[in-house]
């Protein structure tokens, strides 16, 4: 049965970044990612009900606590790049820059907390970096600029989800997982909405079209619905199996944004993809 919840998971977080890009046609992505968070916030605190870890709250330290807003604030700007980059590139080439904060974070961990890269995780590295340097084009219906936009903020929603990883490892040792995530996500909701009302933005979430605001809402339940099952998998399944098959997300998310959007590889762009696959098996 877990590995049904390790494929929901996979499911689940590859057409987030679908119901996203149909969420933000319209609406500034800004707005659409306060009005996300909320929901995923909801998930996150659900569970937290799940596993009973509510009362340690009032046993986390002050260094715990700044790097769970440190890692709040980190999330909070990569989903805010994120949905940016979503809004402006194509979901087949956003996607990838996004997973390739799994390198980033490697790295990371190695220049500052020493953790050794062995020789297989570094050919995953190889792997992953070169797939997503194949996929990797010019929208063709763009102008250079707006071209180079999209690039920009995917490769910052890549840096700043990898920061989230490296503050998670620096200091949530000391808080139960599913709480951790729930408190920081709540940094997310505060920073996501700060960002609307500092813009003067927050007319825009009266004004989202209907359709819109429920492919949003829908963005944020497939969030939670993959925590959930990501979760589920990991109580009764071998992590080595259950991460790689959640990690596999880019899979779905390709191939319904061909379906959805009709968004189409190139063959240089499907070795990419090939290679980033193979490069994660590798490194998990």
């Amino acid at each position: 049965m877990w590995i049904l919840f390790a494929a929901g998971s996979a499911f689940f977080a590859g057409i987030t970044a679908i119901l996203a890009k149909c969420g933000i046609k319209k609406t500034d992505s800004d707005v659409a990612t306060a009005i996300r968070t909320i929901i995923v916030l909801i998930f996150s605190w659900l569970m937290v009900a799940l596993v009973g870890s509510a009362s340690q709250v009032s046993q986390i330290s002050a260094y715990t606590w700044l790097f769970l807003i440190l890692s709040g604030l980190a999330t909070g700007a990569s989903w805010l790049c994120y949905f940016r980059a979503l809004q402006m590139g194509d979901v087949n080439k956003v996607v990838p820059i996004d997973k390739c904060s799994t390198v980033l974070t490697v790295l990371l961990a190695f220049l500052l907390l020493g953790e050794p890269i062995s020789p297989k995780k570094l050919i995953g590295l190889l792997a992953i970096g070169g797939g997503t340097l194949l996929m990797i084009q010019k929208k063709e219906s763009t102008g250079q600029a707006k071209g180079r936009s999209w690039l920009l903020y995917a490769v910052l929603s890549a840096v700043f989800a990898s920061l989230t990883s490296i503050f998670g490892k620096i200091g949530i040792t000391g808080v139960e997982s599913n709480l951790g995530t729930a408190l920081r996500t709540g940094v997310v909701l505060v920073m996501a909405w700060l960002v609307v009302f500092v813009k003067g933005k927050q007319s825009m979430a009266r004004q989202v079209p209907g359709k819109e605001l429920v492919f949003i809402l829908l963005s944020g339940i497939a969030t939670g619905a993959s925590w959930l099952c990501y979760y589920r998998a990991l109580q009764d399944g071998p992590a080595s199996v259950v991460v790689p098959i959640d990690k596999l997300s880019i899979l779905v998310s390709i191939a319904f944004s061909y379906v959805v959007f009709r968004e189409r590889l190139s063959k240089k762009a499907a070795i990419g993809l090939l290679c980033i696959v193979l490069g994660t098996l590798m490194m998990l």
